[in-house]
Parts: C-alpha cells; sequence; structure tokens
C-alpha cells in the first residue's frame, strides 16, 4: 500500500493560529519569527491549540466547569488523533501537526493533567512537585517543538523539557501576587514554611516581603540551572532553528533577570523586556554560551515519561516513492548541521576564553 502522507495545515488556519500566537505572547511570537517557515506553521499550530486549551480552563469561573472543560480537552485531543479533529482553526492544524509529525498523543495529555491540576487548585509540597507540574504544562510543550524540528533523540528531548519547565519557573516566579489574587499559589510550601510565610494568609492578603523575595529568587535560580542544562541540547537541533530557541530561552531568562531588578517584587510589579531588549537577543542568539550541562546528562525525573512516550511511538515514515536511504535533502542538511556545529563550538571556545579572562 502506498504511505499516505498527512494532510497539510489550510491557510485558513495557519492565518488564525498565527493571530493567536501574536495576541498571546509577545515573547513567543518574537523567537517564532526566526524560525524556518516549515517548522514557523506547526509551532503556531501548537501553540494555538495549547493557548486555547489553557484558555478554556482559566476563563472558567467555577471547579466544577474547570474540571469539565478539562474533560472536553480530553475529548478534543482524542478526536484530534482519530482524524476528526473537533471543527476548529486550532484544532484542525493541531490534528495536522500530530499526524505530520507523529507526536505521542501522551504528551498534549500531560498538558491537559497540568490544567487538571490547576482546575483542582493543587498547590506544590516541594520543587520536585513542582517539576512535575511544570514538566507536564511546559515540558510536554518542549518535547513537541523538539518533534515539529525533527528531533526526536531522548539526550534532546530531556533537554527540551528542561527548558519548558525552565520557562514555566520563570513565568511562576514573575506571576506571583497575580497567581495568587486569582486564589492559586505555586511557590514550594516547604520554602515558604522555611522562610516563615503562611500561605494561607499570603492568598488572603498577597503582599511583597524580604522573605517572599528569598523564595522567589530561589525558584528563579532554580530556572537558571535548567536554562544551563537546556543548552546543550539547542545545539542538537536543526541548525535553522538554533537561533529561535535560543532566543526564547534567553528572553525569557531575561524575565527572570527583571524580576531580580524589581527586588524580587513580583506582587506588586510584572517584569517585563522591551522590544529592543528582545531584538538584542535575537541577534544575539547564533552564539552558544558556556554551560556546565551535558547533553547526555539525564532527564528530570518528572519529566522521563515524557522522553519515554517518544522513544516508544514510531517515527515518521519517509516519503513514499523512494528508498528510505535516498535523502538528498536530508544529507545536505547533516552536512550543513556538522558546519553550523563546528562554528558554534569555536564561538563557545571563544567565549569561553572572554569569561575566564576577565
Amino acid at each position: 500500500m502506498p504511505v499516505l502522507r498527512p494532510e497539510p495545515i489550510r491557510a485558513a488556519d495557519s492565518a488564525a493560529c498565527q493571530t493567536a500566537i501574536r495576541a498571546g505572547s509577545k515573547s513567543f511570537h518574537a523567537a517564532g519569527l526566526l524560525l524556518p517557515p516549515s517548522v514557523r506553521e506547526p509551532a503556531h499550530a501548537l501553540y494555538a491549540f495549547c493557548r486555547l486549551a489553557d484558555d478554556l480552563v482559566d476563563n472558567t469561573d467555577a471547579a466544577g466547569g474547570r474540571l469539565a472543560a478539562v474533560a472536553w480537552l480530553r475529548e478534543r485531543i482524542r478526536r484530534a488523533y482519530d482524524g476528526h479533529p473537533v471543527d476548529d482553526p486550532a484544532d484542525r492544524a493541531f490534528a495536522a501537526t500530530v499526524a505530520a509529525h507523529a507526536i505521542p498523543e501522551a504528551l498534549p495529555l500531560a498538558l491537559v493533567e497540568g490544567l487538571e491540576w490547576d482546575a483542582l487548585g493543587r498547590s506544590y509540597r516541594d520543587i520536585g512537585e513542582l517539576h512535575a507540574y511544570a514538566g507536564r504544562v511546559a515540558g510536554s510543550v518542549g518535547a513537541m517543538m523538539a518533534l515539529i524540528m525533527g528531533v526526536r533523540e531522548a539526550e534532546a528531548l530531556a533537554r527540551a523539557c528542561d527548558l519548558g519547565a525552565a520557562m514555566q519557573l520563570t513565568n511562576i516566579a514573575r506571576d506571583v501576587g497575580e497567581d495568587a489574587r486569582m486564589g492559586r499559589l505555586y511557590l514550594p510550601r516547604d520554602w515558604l514554611d522555611a522562610a516563615g510565610i503562611d500561605a494561607e494568609a499570603f492568598l488572603a492578603d498577597p503582599r511583597p516581603s524580604s522573605a517572599l523575595a528569598e523564595v522567589v529568587a530561589r525558584v528563579l535560580a532554580e530556572a537558571d540551572r535548567l536554562y544551563a542544562c537546556a543548552e546543550p541540547g539547542i545545539a542538537a537541533l536543526p541548525p535553522r532553528c538554533r537561533p529561535a530557541i535560543r532566543a526564547a530561552s534567553r528572553i525569557y531568562a531575561r524575565i527572570g533577570r527583571e524580576v531580580a531588578r524589581n527586588g524580587y517584587d513580583s506582587v506588586t510589579c510584572r517584569a517585563r523586556v522591551g522590544g529592543l531588549a528582545k531584538l538584542g537577543h535575537a541577534l544575539g542568539a547564533a552564539v552558544p554560551r558556556p554551560t556546565a550541562g551535558r547533553l547526555a546528562d539525564p532527564p528530570l525525573v518528572q519529566t522521563a515519561f515524557l522522553v519515554a512516550a517518544v522513544v516508544a511511538h514510531p517515527a515518521p515514515r519517509p516519503s513514499a516513492g523512494l528508498p528510505s536511504w535516498w535523502d538528498l535533502r536530508g544529507r545536505v542538511l547533516h552536512v550543513l548541521d556538522l558546519i553550523e556545529r563546528l562554528r558554534e563550538r569555536e564561538a563557545f571556545a571563544q567565549t569561553a576564553q572572554s569569561e575566564i579572562a576577565r
């Protein structure tokens, strides 16, 4: 039987997804402009569906309604994987994307599980539990992005999950006040206890304090550790994809530095990164930074199940009509990738020497 190719994303659906990302995340949109068009379109589709899922749960008031929204999201994912998506641009584009890139259903379902924890008003006893949450709502997205870029190696996927989790921790540190005013608290309870903060009293009357600043600083330090762990994984991506992902990593890390500049007060202040700063990170994203992380480091315990799901899932079939080894485009890209990696190593060495000389 001939190999059936997945249906491409419709032009109108692609345009709708692009509009959603432009309105929903200026940071992601700025970094996404650096992606090659063949990756940018499915990335927009993935983001649009994830944004739809998040908004569907967040914009429902009653707890029962939020849980019903979670159940409906699971049904929408099932329909997308069955090839009969809900009649919505985001659902249709998402269905085309997961089919074309062999994204296992466990990944978007992990995202929905994290949203279910939000719907239940779950809090987190320690950083391990917070990693489990961040891995679901953001590490899963990092893994799906890697698959869209054609990367399925376990080591690279682990680093993609690290990056997603790091970004989520940055969001948590930035949004402490906003979340508390909605009755949500993501900061690890044991860190709050150690700082002498009564979590329930803080939720009832969110105010900045030096003790809270210490907890926010600890969350950002953990985010920075994960950004460093993720850096070697960026070099495992196709050359044309690396600048966009580095830019996204650095823009989000810069948000953390802005929180620090505000005295770690994310109750009365909201850290922002201006357009010029984003442009600077985009322009500098071609050069990797020195890091102690290694590509072969194991994944977080809390995200290992995402990596395992991809490893167990069949990869996309090669195009019909030619034997799998006769892939001229793939060979050319492989050569370009080797050249790019050599350039990056040279730039890395120069950067490291400069750091040592300081």
